[in-house]
């Protein structure tokens, strides 16, 4: 075993060192080989080969591997070994490239690394020259954190289906595995409810700035679900609740305490609405949203908002929230809320996600005594939504400027005094719609800073260093060019001419 090797790879593994010799060169005659009879093994193999062809033009067919069969990519499933189910091992011969996990989440992983070993031009959409070499290394490596994940607004401007799975596409390669998905606010309600089709036929038929808006039949919802867990990345899906629900006011009357529906709001303000709390018919409507949608959620987890509801006294405030807690438990679900949530009982079983650097903490610190994890969102660190300098076209700035370095260079174990890292289920980046029409606007945000982000949830504190990871991200350059991503150029990083 050789010292260890410096990749570009983002994130960076836990463990990596040079094996010897040429490496592995992929070409026309390669095979992607699984276990005979793993369904997990043939749907990973049959993932990577679809994204190697588009790129290499070869056949790459998958293949039942023998017990001593070692040519070609080698996918494996032990059932054994220490590193958790994303965990994996990556092992490159000039014969072979073995991949090797207890769990199908794991060679998923692992597959999203070798991409990352190769030429960037391997993910570009068509045919290109290599040669397809991957360096003779030993990678063993396993996450930090279980919960890393990506938040899309698709509220305040709308994005569809396809746009939807492009950016769980680009998640993956970085390993995360959750998205957050910010379904209703003031300006969009983005879901189909059964009972309740004034939510889409009305209010889903606007945006920020007054567009057409757009919303997501349960097929819709459903085919988004599916790409993501073929990506091993779980869907969180939020209602905004008791405020920020414009859309919903404005579709039906008798959520209003004075029975009259307002206009749809296409503004960027907040805070000002609320659900009538009192009235049956608000709790008749929220336990049939929270129930169609946790039917059609596979995932653990229903978010309930609960941020700048400033219009509820605070005794009601916390009266709502423990009574939505209850309607997402009877559905089978666990619920998330923002960090303002924290002031109501929260379940066992809840999570608090803080956000607002500018308001206390204690109620989050609270909150972690009491046993309840926690999802690290701090705007000034992983709003990907603030510009990044005080020349950048997109965004907002409330949280002051993020570069990539702010979004990078720090750590959720120490982020907040007094809370127990093991309290802390992971780092989560926030991508809020107001200033973004466009997935083109979308990418422009997020990278360079959610590859950032993504390593902080994943690689361990000891092993990240800033210098090194601004170069390893300039090597992601050619990548993107290849993905037709629309990255910002960032000053901070010495990409390549």
């Amino acid at each position: 075993m050789q010292p260890p090797k410096d990749l570009s790879v983002i994130p960076e593994p836990v463990s990596v060192h040079g094996t010897g010799g040429p490496g592995f060169t992929l070409d026309r005659g390669t095979r992607i080989l699984v276990p005979p009879g793993s369904a997990a093994g043939i749907h990973v193999a049959t993932t990577l080969a679809a994204e190697l062809r588009r790129s290499t033009g070869f056949p790459l067919p998958v293949a039942s591997a023998g017990a001593d069969d070692r040519d070609g990519i080698v996918l494996r499933i032990t059932g054994t070994g220490g590193l958790g189910d994303e965990g994996y091992t990556l092992e490159v011969g000039d014969r072979a490239v073995v991949v090797t996990s207890k769990a199908a989440e794991g060679l998923f992983r692992g597959t999203q690394t070798l991409r990352q070993l190769l030429p960037g031009a391997i993910d570009a959409g068509s045919v290109q020259r290599g040669p397809w070499r991957v360096p003779a290394v030993r990678i063993s490596d396993h996450p930090r954190y279980a919960w890393r994940g990506a938040a899309l607004d698709v509220a305040r401007h709308f994005f569809g289906v396809d746009e939807v799975e492009r950016y769980i596409d680009l998640m993956a390669l970085y390993k995360l595995n959750v998205l957050h998905l910010h379904l209703t606010d003031d300006q969009g309600w983005r879901i189909a409810v059964d009972g309740w089709p004034n939510l889409t036929r009305h209010g889903g038929g606007s945006e920020v700035g007054g567009g057409r808006g757009g919303w997501y039949s349960k097929r819709d919802y459903q085919r988004i679900v599916s790409y993501a867990q073929d990506r091993y990345i779980t869907v969180v899906p939020e209602i905004d609740m008791p405020g920020h629900v414009g859309a919903a006011l404005s579709s039906y009357p008798e959520l209003n305490c004075d029975g009259q529906a307002p206009p749809l709001y296409t503004g960027t303000e907040v805070g000002f609405t609320s659900l009538c709390i009192d009235k049956p018919a608000t709790w008749r409507f929220l336990d049939d949203v929270i129930g169609e949608l946790a039917a059609l959620t596979p995932g653990p987890w229903l978010h309930i908002g609960g941020d700048e509801a400033n219009t509820v006294p605070d005794d009601r405030y916390r009266a709502f929230v423990e009574r939505v807690q209850r309607i997402v438990r009877a559905h089978g679900k666990r619920a998330i809320g923002w960090q303002e949530t924290a002031k109501a009982k929260l379940e066992p079983t809840s999570v608090v996600q803080y956000w607002d650097v500018r308001s206390s903490a204690d109620g989050v610190r609270a909150a972690a005594r009491a046993g309840n994890g926690l999802v690290l969102s701090p705007a000034s660190r992983v709003y990907l939504d603030m510009k990044y300098d005080s020349g950048t076209r997109l965004g907002l700035q409330w949280a002051g400027h993020v570069e990539v370095r702010d979004a990078y260079d720090w750590d959720p174990a120490t982020l907040l005094d007094g809370v127990d890292r093991q309290r802390v289920l992971g780092v989560e980046a926030q991508l809020w719609s107001e200033t973004l029409e466009t997935i083109d606007d979308v990418e422009f945000m997020a990278f360079p800073r959610l590859p950032a982000v993504a390593e902080v949830g994943w690689s361990p504190g000891s092993a990240r260093d800033w210098q090194g990871f601004r170069h390893r991200l300039a090597a992601q350059g050619p990548r993107w060019a290849a993905m037709s991503i629309n990255y910002h150029r960032s000053a901070q990083v010495p990409w390549p001419e």
